[in-house]
């Protein structure tokens, strides 16, 4: 009798397992519906299934619900860095449509998951990132601040060059120091020779500061790298369309990028269809 209670025990678990397995996939091609349908009847104490449960909600854009399920998994483990960072991001979302009651609030515990993710784990390169974000665009008296974000820009340098120059090119445009930001927007390129997403930053750079043709370079540049990149198909796009020009090829390449199978660290189809509607006005 007790073998075959183990033995039902282990035919169990090899089919939690295949089907754990099969919600990641989906999860990796941004089908997050179906994740939360196939994590359907995974226990709360399986800590792996709540965290990819409300990164899906989280890609849905239901913040709330993957809130909780962030907030559950810090319970259980409260030295999970990844967690208190997608809380983080969670609440930081919230924030951007909370009231100007609930807001700051929001904002602060925001931060403070951020700090937490960045104690438990200081290599956590991601967590690093967006407390450097954060601090850049949040006022000081909701913790952010240009002097923050130069000693988190510090931290990153020792796990990323091309990650650090990126930094510093946030916070020199910031200050305006626009010589500067450039410099190290293309450092950052240097470092990454192979990753069109650097010379898509260069490129948006030289965009926001009016210099059409060479951010059309730039852009050129990332194209012959990877005509298919989803950061440069949707950035490009993007910025033709609030500098309100090459309308009908930014339709194209929004129509290119939908048609892609994108990942969760794309921007989400439903930014894009907002786009391609913005562009259809003009």
């Amino acid at each position: 009798m007790r073998v075959s209670i183990v033995l039902v025990a282990a035919v169990f678990l090899l089919l939690a397992a295949g089907d754990f397995d099969a919600a990641r996939k989906l999860y990796g091609k941004t089908r997050y519906r179906e994740t939360i349908e196939a994590l359907t009847g995974f226990p709360s104490t399986q800590l792996e299934a709540v965290m990819l449960r409300g990164k899906s909600y989280f890609g849905l854009g239901d913040f709330r619900k993957a809130e909780e399920a962030f907030e559950a998994v810090t319970r259980a483990d409260p030295k999970r860095s990844e967690a208190f960072h997608w809380l983080g991001k969670a609440l930081g979302r919230r924030a951007e449509s909370a009231s100007f009651i609930s807001a700051p609030r929001l904002a602060s515990q925001c931060r403070q998951n951020f700090e937490k993710a960045v104690a438990l784990d200081p290599d956590n390169l991601l967590a690093l990132n967006d407390l450097l974000e954060y601090s850049l665009e949040a006022p000081g008296f909701l913790g952010g601040g240009l002097d923050k974000a130069q000693a988190i820009a510090a931290k990153i340098a020792r796990l990323n060059s091309a990650e650090h120059h990126f930094a510093l090119a946030r916070i020199a445009e910031k200050r305006n120091e626009f010589h500067i930001a450039e410099r190290h927007f293309r450092q950052a390129a240097e470092f990454a020779k192979e990753e069109p997403g650097r010379y898509v930053d260069v490129a948006k750079f030289l965009a926001r500061r009016g210099r059409v043709p060479e951010s059309e370079a730039e852009f050129d540049r990332a194209a012959k790298l990877g005509p298919n990149s989803p950061a440069l198909l949707f950035s490009r796009a993007e910025v033709y369309i609030r500098g309100k020009r090459k309308v009908p090829e930014a339709r194209q390449l929004l129509q290119r990028y939908l048609k892609l199978e994108l990942t969760p660290d794309d921007p989400p189809r439903a930014d894009a269809e907002k786009l391609l509607r913005e562009a259809s006005k003009n």
